[in-house]
């Protein structure tokens, strides 16, 4: 018996903004309801307005650079983020020293993205 399918809304407005990882999906596909709820918990600090976004960007590269995750994706979707929100290479690289104490890899990983980046904006920089 197929049950219909439950608004997503959290879900779909992550997909519509290429924020999905791709890592949920086997979740989704067998309980969109309950990782609608998974989403909107995770969510909630960013959609509450209470820190800066420039902060929630950092705690997200913090989160996704420490030695317990180690996501590549998501730092670099966050240092960009971050970078477009005004971060200064000096912020971002003392959350990720910040998180290093977890690890090394936190550097290993974050270090080359956050240079990248840097280069990837000085060069689109150049070109305009």
């Amino acid at each position: 018996m197929n049950e219909p399918h439950p608004a997503t809304p959290l879900c779909d407005r992550l997909r519509a903004a290429g924020e999905w990882n791709p890592a949920w999906e086997p979740f989704y596909a067998l309980d969109p309801a309950w990782t609608e709820a998974f989403i909107a918990m995770g969510t909630k600090p960013m959609r509450a307005g209470v820190l800066d976004p420039k902060v929630i960007e950092f705690i997200a590269i913090a989160v996704d650079a420490s030695c317990t995750h180690l996501y590549a994706p998501g730092v670099r979707r966050h240092v960009r983020k971050a970078l477009d929100l005004g971060a200064t290479k000096e912020e971002i690289t003392a959350v990720l020293q910040c998180v290093s104490v977890l690890g090394i890899h936190t550097m290993s990983l974050g270090a080359p993205i956050l240079q990248e980046e840097l280069s990837a904006r000085e060069t689109a920089a150049a070109a305009a």
